[in-house]
C-alpha cells in the first residue's frame, strides 16, 4: 500500500510504529484507513517507523517473516560429506578485509563456491557470500533480527539477535558491530571508507541494538552496505594486529571454522556443528558439506588435469575452448562426471582491456577510440572461442542497465548539465558504437578511420611507427595475470602493430599483478568488475573521480568525469527501479564514449563440470550459482 507521500510500506512489516508506540501486524489493519492522514500531517516523517525481518530496496520483501526457508533450496537436505574445490592463483593472508595480501576468498572465481573466511553480516542477500537466487534488491536480518527505519530512510536500527555468537562462544554485541565499523572504515581496504562515506555516526544504544544515521535522507542503498558489513570480534582484533597479513586462521562466526591451513597451497573448513545460524530461515538447506577443502593451481591446464584424475569436485570452466574439446575422457562417458551448462539471470561483470588514462599516452579519448576498434572480436569469437560468446557492447552485460539506441528524454535530462564535457553524440547517436558492435568486421576502412582518430590526436607515422610532435614512440605494455589470454592479445597486438603501435604483453604472478593494480603501475590491463542487481557504492569504486587516486581502487582506467561523478552519486538516492534504471544507462552511455575499456565478451550460463556425487535442489536461483545449497547424495 502507499502512503499519500507515495512511500511504499511494505505487506511484510512486522510493527509499525507511530510515536514510539508499537502496534502488532494483525492490528495494523485497524490503523490502515487513518495512516495516510496521520503521514500526511506529520511534520516528521520519523514519527512513522517501520519494523521488518528485512530490507527491500525497492517495494517489498518476496518473503514474509514466517517464511522456513528459500524456494531456491531443499530444506530436507542431508548434511554430511566432504568437498575439494578448486582455486587459481595463490594466497597469503587469511584476512579478507585489507589491502595487504591477498586472502583465499579473494582469488578469482573463489566467491562463487559460497565458502571462505568471511564473518557473518548484519544483513545477507545483497552481499558479498549468501546472495539472494530470486530477489535483487532485498536483504534478511542474519545477525540483525529486525531492522527499524523511518519512512525517509535518514537513519536505521538494527536489533541484533540474542543467540549471535563467534566461534569462541561470545555474544555478538552492538559494541562488536560499533568496532567493525570504525575499524574497517580507518584500517581496511579502501573500498569501506567509500562504502561508509553517507554515514552520519554509528553508536550502541544498547547491548543488542545500534543506531545509524546518515548524512542524507533516502539512504535505502546504505542501509544496504551497512547490513551487508563483516562484523568483527572486538575481544579478537584488539590484540591482533588488523594491517598484517596473517595466516593465523581469525575468529569467525558464519557455518564453517577455518581448520587447516598449508600456506598458498590449499585451506580446509569444516562445519560448526553448533552454528548458532543453522536453524534460521535464511540458513535453511544451505552449507551442508560437513568439510571443504579448496586447493590452489598457478596453471588451469594442470588443474583440469587434476580435475580428470579426480582430485576435486567441481570446475568451472572459463576457457571456451577446453568446453568445446575437452571433455572427450573417460569420466564424462561413464557419467562419473556432469557436463552441464546452467542458465542464469546474473549481470556479467565488466569484462575488458582497461586503458590506464593516468598515462600521457592514453589521456585523449580519441586514441582510446582508435585502438578499441582495431579489437577484431570477431575473428576472436570464431577462431578461438568456437563463437561460444557474445560481444559486451556495454559495461552491464547480460541486465537492464545497459544503455541501447538513442538516450531517451529522461536521459538527456540527467546528462544536460555536463553538456558541455560530453561529446555531442551522446545526445545525437545511437548506441552500440561502431567499435562496440558484435559483428563487425575489421577492415582496411576500419584502419583508415584509426588513423584519422590518431592524427587527429598529434600521433602520425614516421619510419614505419606512431609518433606524435616530440618525437615520442607509441608503444605501451598489456599487464596479464592468465596466460590463457596471451592468444586473445596476440591478434589484437597485431592489429596495433598495423597502426604502427609496438605493444609488449607482461605476463606477472598474482602477487605482483596485485601490487602493480594497486599502484596503477601499468599501461594497460584486462580485468573484470563484478556487476550485480542492485547496483550502487561499488559504482563509485569503479568510476567515481574520488577513487581514481585511491591505491587499492578498482577504478583502473582512473575514470575522473563530473558526469560519472553525479550519477554515481544519484544511484544512492533513487527511489524506484525505472529511476535506477535510467541513471544506469546515462551512466552507460557516458562510461562508453569516453573508450575508458575495451569491452569484452559474455556468457549467460555457468559452464560447470562436476563429480556425479552431488544433489541439486529442483529449483535453479536465478541470480546465483547456489553450490552452497548442493549436498553429497547418500550412497546407496
Amino acid at each position: 500500500m502507499f502512503f499519500s507521500n507515495g512511500q511504499v510500506v511494505s505487506a511484510h512489516i512486522h510493527t509499525i510504529i507511530f510515536s514510539g508506540s508499537r502496534i502488532p501486524i494483525l492490528a495494523a489493519a485497524f490503523f490502515i484507513a487513518i495512516l495516510c492522514s496521520i503521514t500526511a500531517n506529520a511534520e516528521d516523517e520519523d514519527e512513522v517507523i517501520f519494523k521488518s525481518h528485512g530490507f527491500a530496496l525497492y517495494g517489498e520483501l518476496k518473503y514474509a517473516p514466517s517464511f522456513t526457508h528459500f524456494s531456491y533450496v531443499n530444506p530436507l537436505a542431508p548434511k554430511g560429506g566432504s568437498v575439494t574445490l578448486m582455486a587459481t592463483g595463490t594466497f597469503d593472508t587469511l584476512n579478507p578485509y585489507t589491502m595487504k595480501g591477498i586472502s583465499p576468498f579473494n582469488t578469482p572465481g573463489t566467491f562463487l563456491y559460497g565458502f571462505g573466511e568471511l564473518n557473518e553480516s548484519l544483513l545477507v542477500g545483497t552481499g558479498e557470500v549468501g546472495k539472494s537466487g530470486d530477489e535483487t534488491y532485498s536483504a534478511y536480518g542474519l545477525i540483525a533480527e529486525s531492522v527499524e527505519y523511518p519512512a525517509n530512510r535518514s537513519w536505521v536500527i538494527f536489533n541484533l539477535r540474542a543467540i549471535a555468537k563467534f566461534h569462541d562462544g561470545k555474544a555478538i554485541s552492538s559494541e562488536d558491530v560499533v568496532f567493525s565499523y570504525e575499524t574497517l572504515k580507518e584500517k581496511g581496504h579502501p573500498k569501506f571508507s567509500l562504502d561508509f562515506k553517507d554515514i552520519a555516526s554509528v553508536s550502541a544504544t544498547s547491548p543488542s541494538q545500534v543506531r545509524v544515521d546518515f548524512n542524507k535522507p533516502n539512504s535505502g542503498a546504505a542501509i544496504l552496505r551497512f547490513g551487508e558489513m563483516p562484523i568483527l570480534p572486538k575481544h579478537y582484533w584488539q590484540t591482533a594486529d588488523f594491517e598484517k597479513t596473517t595466516l593465523e586462521p581469525p575468529l569467525l562466526s558464519g557455518p564453517y571454522r577455518i581448520s587447516d591451513v598449508d600456506p598458498g597451497q590449499s585451506v580446509s573448513f569444516a562445519r560448526v556443528n553448533d552454528y548458532w545460524g543453522k536453524d534460521l530461515a535464511v540458513n535453511t538447506g544451505k552449507y551442508n558439506f560437513d568439510s571443504v577443502k579448496i586447493e590452489f593451481y598457478r596453471d588451469l591446464t594442470i588443474a583440469f588435469e587434476a580435475f580428470k584424475g579426480g582430485e576435486y569436485d567441481i570446475f568451472i570452466d572459463y576457457t571456451a575452448k577446453n568446453w568445446a574439446t575437452g571433455y572427450n575422457f573417460p569420466a564424462v562417458q561413464n557419467g562419473k562426471i556432469i557436463r552441464r551448462e546452467i542458465p542464469h539471470q546474473i549481470p556479467s561483470g565488466t569484462q575488458g582491456f582497461f586503458f590506464n588514462t593516468r598515462r600521457k599516452l592514453f589521456e585523449d579519448v580519441r586514441v582510446r577510440q582508435a585502438l578499441s576498434s582495431v579489437f577484431d572480436f570477431v575473428w576472436i569469437n570464431e577462431n578461438l572461442f568456437y563463437s561460444a560468446y557474445k560481444r559486451s557492447t556495454t559495461y552491464y552485460p547480460n541486465s537492464d542497465h545497459a544503455a541501447s539506441g538513442y538516450a531517451s528524454d529522461q536521459e538527456k535530462e540527467l546528462l544536460t548539465p555536463f553538456k558541455a564535457s560530453l561529446p555531442a553524440a551522446v545526445f545525437s547517436e545511437s548506441l552500440p558504437l561502431p567499435e562496440h558492435q558484435p559483428e563487425r568486421v575489421v577492415d582496411r576502412d576500419t584502419y583508415k578511420k584509426a588513423f584519422s582518430l590518431l592524427a587527429e590526436a598529434g600521433w602520425t607515422i614516421k619510419g614505419g611507427q606512431l609518433t606524435n610532435a616530440e618525437n615520442e614512440l607509441f608503444e605501451f605494455e598489456i599487464l596479464l595475470r592468465q596466460k590463457g589470454l596471451e592468444r586473445v592479445l596476440l591478434p589484437f597486438s597485431k592489429n596495433l602493430e598495423k597502426l604502427g603501435i609496438k605493444t609488449t604483453i607482461r605476463l606477472v604472478d598474482s602477487s605482483q599483478y596485485k601490487i602493480r593494480l594497486d599502484t596503477f603501475d601499468f599501461d594497460m590491463t584486462t580485468f573484470v568488475l563484478g556487476q550485480g542487481s542492485a547496483p550502487a557504492q561499488e559504482q563509485q569504486h569503479y568510476f567515481h573521480s574520488q577513487s581514481a587516486d585511491t591505491s587499492g581502487s578498482l577504478n583502473l582506467s582512473g575514470v575522473k568525469h563530473p558526469a560519472v561523478d553525479a550519477l554515481t552519486e544519484r544511484l544512492l538516492n533513487v527511489q524506484t527501479p525505472d529511476e535506477l534504471m535510467v541513471t544506469m544507462q546515462a551512466l552507460d552511455r557516458v562510461l562508453l564514449w569516453n573508450h575508458y575499456i575495451i569491452p569484452n565478451w559474455h556468457i549467460d550460463y555457468h559452464r560447470v563440470a562436476y563429480q556425479n556425487r552431488f544433489g541439486i535442489p529442483d529449483v535453479r536461483p536465478e541470480y546465483s550459482l547456489g553450490f552452497e545449497n548442493w549436498w553429497i547424495k547418500p550412497s546407496r
